[in-house]
């Protein structure tokens, strides 16, 4: 069956970074548009980068450009968030979502906290 594990989460102070990473099986990874969200306690979750199929166009939430990074491996099929200059904003659960051509998916997500 589909699944898709994010790792990397954790706490980390302002200004530092963190790199997530999206484990996917179960589908044919090559063919998914990638995404990350994030949803923060209280609100509702809000999409943070997306990337196509194979790599070559990455879109971002006007708040995180320039901070984060998406990029992808399919030959490890893997998707990655690099978040960089992180603010106590930033924290929030971190999802992992593939986009096919027969539905969505989504993982459980991973806890990232910023915080001194």
């Amino acid at each position: 069956q589909v699944q898709l594990v994010e790792s990397g989460g954790g706490l980390v102070q302002p200004g530092g970074s963190l790199r997530l990473s999206c484990q996917a099986s179960g589908f044919t990874f090559s063919s998914a548009v990638m995404s990350w969200y994030r949803q923060a306690p209280g609100k509702e979750r809000e999409l943070v980068a997306v990337i196509s199929s194979v790599g070559g166009s990455t879109s971002y939430a006007d708040s995180m450009k320039g901070r984060f990074t998406i990029s992808r491996d399919n030959a490890k099929n893997t998707v990655y968030l690099q978040m960089n200059s992180l603010k106590p904003e930033d924290t929030a659960v971190y999802y992992c979502s593939a986009r096919t051509l027969r539905r969505d998916y989504w993982g459980r997500g991973t806890q990232v906290t910023v915080t001194s």
